[in-house]
């Protein structure tokens, strides 16, 4: 039962759960002025030193906004709830950076089709949220507006591509957000932040306007939110069938917005490293420790993997790819973009035909190999990121566990091996380092239940009630 003389007080607002605070709204105990203010004060309190929030729309029209929604019936899940939009997406009125110099600094005349899916279900969009550029490297800077800080130690890093989306989460300037994620964009920052990420299916998410419809469709939208329940609450938002994406999971959609159990029958397998990448051993006990919970849950606890020895060269085989494309877009302008996505339009052109064909079958190989696995397991766990925080004015950790990473992908690999599966993955809040650093927990589910995987993040979730920390007072 949510408490109206509790929610009154602005610092309670801001802590209340996205599902706490839309409860509210829907019955009229709370107005969506009263909850987009509490935010926008919260915004004006912290941003300055996250920098997670950037082309912030005035406030003045964010409350005309939520005033329109005042004492109205609830449109849709997100009724009264404000938002921002990753720096990836379109949003009317605002420019769309790509945190690039190349980008456009005018103001787009329409929605992308996230901030559609939003506004359609009642979610007020007060800005956009940082990325680096191109969403390029899981760690947010950039030329534009600059380093975002991770709000459970400021000289830290908060992750990316989606770190504006994770900070502003853990700094309670936002109850929910949207992200993306090609190799990890969603589920990086998410453990970075000690919040919770969904990298979707494919298609479970529609992408009407995608460039790619097969081969070099990695990459998605998915929700973002402080535990599993908000999160799949927006995802009951962002979860859309398209006919214009062939890749849409019409069969497949799931009833993202009923409750969550607090238990589970789950066949977990603990992967660890899966033999493929390093993890510093602190992060890796407490990623094991969580996945260990779900026995608490009521699931089981065994170890075991899938052959992923291919995955990385498919990921990065098919990731040049898209760069490839990126650099064909705008030749003129590649020189002027950071090293690091210089780089990776250089190995996406050198790229060969056999390259790709390659790279293809090994996918093919890998989805039954992902299907074998689920016949005897249900989730399979493995840590979300082999670091924990490292310094915000580190590009990239170099070095991990004392083994020297080849390029700056290699400290990622946990999260990219994933992706080429076609699977969804959630990043879980696991625990916290000796230094008070959040570390997060990988689950991993099978193509299109996406639902079921939500089930068993919320379960082990429910037994690791010391995961779900606030940040530290800013």
């Amino acid at each position: 039962m949510v408490n109206c003389a509790k929610l009154a007080q602005v610092s309670d607002l801001i802590e209340q759960s996205a599902v706490e605070l839309s409860t509210a709204l829907r019955r009229g105990d709370l107005s969506p002025t009263e909850v987009v203010t509490a935010h926008l004060d919260r915004i004006d309190e912290v941003n300055d030193r996250v920098n997670a929030i950037v082309a912030l729309r005035s406030r003045q029209d964010v409350l005309a906004d939520a005033a329109a929604l005042d004492g109205k019936p609830a449109v849709g899940p997100l009724h009264g709830l404000p938002v921002a939009v990753k720096d990836l997406q379109d949003v009317a009125g605002l420019p769309t950076s790509y945190g690039s110099v190349v980008g456009s600094d005018q103001p787009v005349g329409a929605d992308g089709h996230v901030a559609q899916r939003l506004r359609a279900a009642g979610a007020i969009i007060v800005g956009k949220t940082n990325t680096p550029e191109f969403g390029t490297g899981c760690h947010t800077f950039n030329e534009v507006y600059g380093l975002t800080r991770n709000p459970w130690n400021l000289d830290r890093s908060a992750g990316g591509s989606s770190g504006g989306a994770a900070a502003a989460l853990a700094a309670r300037m936002l109850p929910i957000a949207d992200g993306s994620d090609l190799g990890g964009s969603l589920r990086n920052p998410a453990g970075f932040c000690g919040v919770v990420g969904l990298r979707p299916s494919i298609g479970m998410v529609a992408s009407p306007d995608t460039k790619s419809t097969h081969l070099v469709r990695l990459g998605l939208e998915g929700p973002m939110a402080r535990n599993v329940a908000d999160t799949a609450l927006l995802m009951s938002a962002l979860a859309s069938e398209d006919n214009n994406d062939p890749l849409s999971l019409h069969p497949y959609r799931d009833r993202f917005a009923d409750e969550l159990p607090a238990t589970t029958t789950a066949r977990l397998a603990w992967a660890g490293d899966t033999g493929q990448f390093v993890v510093e051993p602190e992060v890796l006990q407490i990623a094991e420790g969580a996945a260990r919970r779900v026995v608490d849950a009521g699931g089981t606890f065994g170890t075991g993997c899938p052959d992923l020895s291919d995955s990385m060269m498919v990921f990065r085989t098919l990731r040049g790819l898209a760069y490839r494309g990126l650099g064909n877009d705008m030749p003129d302008q590649v020189e002027r973009m950071k090293g690091t996505v210089q780089e990776n339009i250089a190995y996406g052109r050198s790229l060969t035909v056999e390259d790709v064909l390659a790279a293809e079958r090994a996918r093919a190989v890998l989805h039954r190999r992902m299907t074998k696995f689920f016949e005897e397991f249900d989730v399979l766990a493995l840590p979300t990121a082999q670091v924990a925080p490292f310094p915000a004015e580190w590009e990239f950790p170099t070095e991990v566990a004392g083994q020297k990473m080849p390029d700056y992908l290699g400290w990622m690999t946990a999260a990219c091996i994933i992706t080429p599966t076609g699977c969804p993955a959630i990043s879980i809040p696991a625990g916290f380092t000796a230094d008070g650093l959040p570390v997060g927990l990988q689950l991993v589910g099978r193509v299109g239940h996406d639902r079921q995987l939500l089930e068993v993040a919320a379960a082990i979730e429910a037994a690791s009630p010391s995961a779900l920390r606030s940040a530290p007072a800013l």
